[in-house]
């Protein structure tokens, strides 16, 4: 049977290493998020009011052509972030700090909302949920140099965002994983228990949190 699942979650969390991690086990095709191509990111850390439309168009041009290619392939899919989160946690967010004019959000909510309804959902939402402490820890750890000076109350914001975001996010079934006590890349026995929950949850109904 063919599935199409995205992991979710803020910068640090661990989405691009759970998909490695998953597809491998699974023979599952991966589908990573398009940072190291987008030309205004190191700009967009320096100056994010400047920089903030440019940087959120190019992730929602390139999301949407993703998002449109993953739809047509036959094999099972797992996704690193969703176009959703594109939109309403990281344009939003710009939006509402002031680093957005209302303007440029204005143009982009209208491009989002029209991509929106006409793209299939993934058939699972996995949420990667952790505190600030571990996602700065991981996020030094991994030591991509426009990050180093990431300010931690725009991490916090994107961690409030996503909360908000997804305890209303309807469009797929939801689980949600708090990684602050797992280790997936060390531990078989952690990726393990993520994937049964996975299985579990492609086969249910409920709203799962581990």
């Amino acid at each position: 049977m063919q599935h199409f699942i995205t992991i979710a979650g803020n910068i640090g969390v661990g989405k691009s290493t759970l998909v490695k991690l998953l597809s491998q086990k699974q023979g599952w095709e991966p589908v990573y998020e398009a940072v190291e191509e987008n030309p205004y990111l190191e700009d967009f850390y320096a100056d994010m009011e400047r920089y903030s439309f440019q940087s959120q168009m190019f992730f929602l041009s390139k999301r949407l052509r993703q998002h449109i290619e993953l739809q047509e392939r036959s094999g099972s899919i797992i996704q690193d972030r969703s176009i959703y989160e594109d939109a309403e946690i990281f344009a939003r967010n710009l939006y509402s700090q002031g680093a957005m004019s209302q303007r440029d959000w204005d143009t982009y909510h209208a491009m989002y909302s029209a991509m929106v309804a006409v793209l299939q959902p993934p058939q699972l939402m996995v949420y990667l949920q952790a505190s600030i402490e571990t996602l700065t820890r991981q996020i030094k750890h991994r030591g991509r140099d426009y990050e180093q000076d990431i300010d931690v109350n725009y991490l916090t914001n994107l961690n409030n965002s996503y909360e908000n975001w997804i305890a209303n996010f309807s469009l797929s079934p939801v689980l949600i994983i708090n990684t602050d006590n797992l280790d997936y890349v060390q531990y078989d026995s952690h990726l393990e228990s993520i994937w049964k929950m996975i299985e579990q949850r492609l086969t249910g109904r409920d709203r799962l949190v581990l």
